[in-house]
């Protein structure tokens, strides 16, 4: 009898995460016999684990904070994975461990799903240069937007990403944004600001244009001060708990052999996990 195929979710801390959540719920109601657990690994035992990750019995893998790195010199990752400088989906392919960043589709899906059309924008806003911010950059213009102005607090990391991708990415000073927010279409926030325990973010959302979409990565609070203000406009949203339910659409694909849906039922299963006191 064979065993059933098995993924997990790399992280040190780890069990804070909603992974097991999602995918447990897409293995029940599609039927599939398979296993999804956690495995908190210290940065010391990175290596050992995933050079052994199939010896476990597992067939890949989600990476979080802060491995997600690290994962990229263990296995082969694709072009997604290079050029966002971090892989957080490891998988088997022809006997070879394979990476990529789902954060990229899981990003450009969410707003698809939350907004549609919104890649006819010529110009967006991206708040923040790290990771997220990377992946939001790449997801950007493989979708074709032409000027995308990367603002961060400490400039430098803003031009260091904008060299790396290029002309459309143009980086700006915090206090740059208010000057750019009348031309933006999309203003998409990476930062941690307006997250639970967080300073709210500070951006006039009166100074987009009225068809502008605002997207934030934050998911707790699930409406985030940025997200309301937006709201309050009549302007379409997106929210990081979408970007979270999509991202992780492609890792269950690779692992078990069937692409899942992103439902209104699995949304409000992870919405009242998220809102538990």
């Amino acid at each position: 009898m064979t065993k059933a195929p098995a993924a997990c979710l790399i992280g040190w801390p780890a069990a804070h995460s909603r992974s097991p959540l999602i995918h447990r719920y897409w293995l029940r109601t599609l039927g599939i016999a398979g296993g999804y657990v956690i495995e908190a690994v210290p940065p010391d035992d990175l290596r050992d684990f995933v050079l052994r990750l199939s010896l476990r019995g597992f067939v890949g893998a989600n990476v979080t904070i802060p491995h997600k790195e690290g994962v990229l010199a263990l296995s082969a990752p694709d072009a997604r994975a290079k050029a966002v400088g971090a892989a957080n989906t490891l998988w088997f392919e022809d006997g070879e461990l394979r990476s990529t960043n789902t954060d990229v589709e899981g990003f450009i899906n969410n707003l698809g799903a939350c907004a549609p059309g919104w890649d006819g924008a010529e110009e967006a806003l991206v708040l923040g240069a790290g990771g997220s911010a990377r992946a939001v950059v790449f997801g950007l213009i493989e979708r074709g937007i032409k000027r995308i102005h990367l603002a961060n607090r400490t400039l430098a990391r803003a031009e260091a990403l904008a060299k790396q991708f290029g002309e459309s990415v143009r980086p700006i000073g915090w206090d740059g944004v208010s000057d750019v927010l009348p031309g933006a279409k999309l203003l998409v926030n990476t930062t941690s600001l307006g997250m639970h325990g967080q300073p709210a973010l500070e951006v006039d959302v009166a100074r987009l244009p009225q068809a502008a979409v605002v997207a934030d990565l934050v998911y707790v609070p699930l409406v985030t001060p940025l997200l309301a203000a937006a709201q309050a406009r009549g302007l379409k949203t997106a929210d990081g708990l979408g970007m979270l339910l999509h991202q992780a659409v492609r890792g269950f694909e690779l692992w078990f052999g069937q692409k899942p849906e992103v439902t209104a039922e699995l949304r409000a299963l992870v919405e009242a996990d998220l809102t538990k006191t």
